[in-house]
Order: C-alpha cells, then sequence, then structure tokens
C-alpha cells in the first residue's frame, strides 16, 4: 500500500493521530522528560513535521524535527534535548537563520513496523533539510536495542558491532546505512524526575527500597530514593550526522 508524505502544517487535521502515536511509541515514563517547548512543534514549527499516511488518511509514521543554528563542531551540538528545543525557538525569536535540521524523533504505528518504514523517515527527514537549504541534518539516536542491555556502560554499546562490521544496535544501524557518523555522545540528552508513586505508575513496578532498578524500555537503571520520595533517570543518546546531499 502506497503512503502518501504530508506535513502537519499541510494537515493540521492528523495532529490528534501523531499524539496518539507517541503514546504507542514511547514508554510512559519518557513522556514525563524534562524535554522544552515540545508543544510548538505543532504551531511554528509544524511545517518540520513530517507525516506519512494511507489513502484513508490514516497516519502510519511520524518525523518530528526541528531547524537550528549550528557551527558544525561536535561541541556546538546541545548535551540535552531541552537546549536543543531552547536554542531552536531563541533562534527564531531572535531571527537567526538555521542552517542545520534535528531529527526529535521518528515514530511508526505498531501495525506498520519491520517494513522499512524508519528509514524512509530518515531519508524523508535528510530532504526536507535540502528542500530548506539547510547544510546539516543531525539526528540524536536512542539505540532501541540498548533498553535489553541496561547494565552495559552506554559508551561501550554504542560501539558494539556485529561479525560483518555493521552496528550492533538495528537503530544504530538503519542510520549508518544510510551514510551518518556518530558526532559526540549524550549520556543525560533527556531527564525523568518524579516521586515513586509517579514511577511505579509509569512503569506497572513496586520499588520497596532504595536503590537502581532495571525498568523495562529504560536503557540505563532508575535510581529510586525512598528517603526523598524521588525516583530520576536520564536517558542517553548518541549524535549521529547525515550526509544532506
Amino acid at each position: 500500500m502506497p503512503f502518501e508524505r504530508t506535513s502537519l502544517k499541510r494537515r493540521p487535521d492528523l495532529e490528534d493521530q501523531v499524539h496518539r502515536l507517541a503514546g504507542e511509541g514511547w514508554p510512559a515514563f519518557l513522556l514525563h522528560g524534562d524535554i522544552t517547548h515540545w508543544e510548538k512543534l505543532f504551531g511554528e514549527f509544524a511545517d518540520y513535521q513530517i507525516l506519512f499516511h494511507d489513502p484513508a488518511g490514516s497516519v502510519v509514521s511520524v518525523g518530528h524535527t526541528i531547524p537550528f543554528f549550528w557551527d558544525g563542531s561536535p561541541d556546538d551540538l546541545p548535551d540535552r534535548m531541552a537546549d536543543l528545543m531552547n536554542r531552536a525557538v531563541e533562534d527564531r525569536r531572535g531571527g537567526r537563520e538555521p542552517n542545520a535540521l534535528s531529527a526529535l524523533a521518528a515514530i511508526v504505528s505498531p501495525d506498520h513496523r519491520r517494513r522499512g518504514l524508519s528509514a524512509e523517515v530518515l531519508r524523508a527527514m535528510r530532504s526536507l533539510a535540502r528542500e530548506n537549504g539547510l547544510a546539516s541534518f543531525v539526528a540524536p539516536v536512542r539505540p532501541t536495542l540498548k533498553a535489553a542491555y541496561p547494565l552495559t556502560p552506554f559508551w561501550r554499546y554504542v560501539r558494539w558491532e556485529r561479525s560483518d562490521g555493521s552496528a550492533f544496535d538495528p537503530w544504530l544501524r538503519v542510520h549508518r546505512r544510510l551514510g551518518a557518523e556518530p558526532a559526540k555522545l549524550m549520556p543525560e540528552s533527556l531527564a525523568v524526575v518524579g516521586t515513586v508513586a509517579e514511577w511505579e505508575a509509569w512503569t506497572g513496578i513496586a520499588f520497596p527500597e532504595s536503590g537502581r532498578y532495571v525498568v523495562p524500555c529504560a536503557l540505563q537503571p532508575v535510581v529510586i530514593d525512598r528517603e526523598r520520595d524521588l525516583g530520576r533517570y536520564d536517558d542517553p543518546n548518541i549524535w549521529m550526522r547525515h550526509p544532506v546531499r
């Protein structure tokens, strides 16, 4: 079945479906991270939100992106997703022309996974950068299989390779097959902080004492402090730089 590419600016009527996909595509705790200005993707940055839908208008995948100014060096890539969003918004408010496009998320409907749509979303993002005259396309990548190895240090995991030399992680492998190269680690790209009760609600797991807990879909342990009634998780990513032309 062919899918049509559009943008949220052209099809604002599909916004509810975009929110639904986010609920299906992310673990509940990640929806409570410290990222800022996310709501602006659905307003002033709506033309940078890529949608693929079927002939009936059902959204099958979403590519969230945002333009920002980047000097081209790894050191200038933001350390946190909140920093990226803040810079993009401040660039627009200050009239500073962006020269780079950053991916934020590529979400595929559960019914359409393992069909190559994630790679198509990345290709569409790269095309969007070209169409807007942006010189660079970068992506803060959350390696999907890392959750199966939560006790392995992130910097070691992203270096793992299969016997053929390709990336061990399937999502990193997709990026590398499209020509992307690692640019910078983001060990604490997103922080999720909540009470113990909130963490138990988000995960369905009881935390009877303070300590480090392995939680489904978390890339590294969640730290629970019952004395302070606090749980914290830092989601690690890695910046990948894609060729634009």
